[in-house]
């Protein structure tokens, strides 16, 4: 199996920098949401549309940097 339709963009929450890598795979489409910086991985979705698994992929990524405290440098 080869990965195909892979994208690639950074997009901004509340802050954040958020890359969201996504791909089609034997029918499902995957999507990996990363902070850019460290590189740390937020989420990890498979879902059966594109827009689904993007979708699924933010609000996961958006609720743990929520939760995560910003000190003032």
């Amino acid at each position: 199996m080869k990965p195909e339709n892979y994208s690639e963009r950074t997009v901004d929450l509340d802050g954040w920098q958020v890359r969201l890598i996504s791909y089609e795979l034997d029918g499902k489409w995957h999507c990996t949401a990363d902070n850019v910086s460290p590189g740390a991985n937020l989420a990890r979705v498979v879902a059966e549309t594109k827009d689904a698994a993007e979708s699924q992929a933010l609000a996961t990524a958006t609720e743990k940097l929520s939760r995560t405290r910003r000190h003032a440098v």
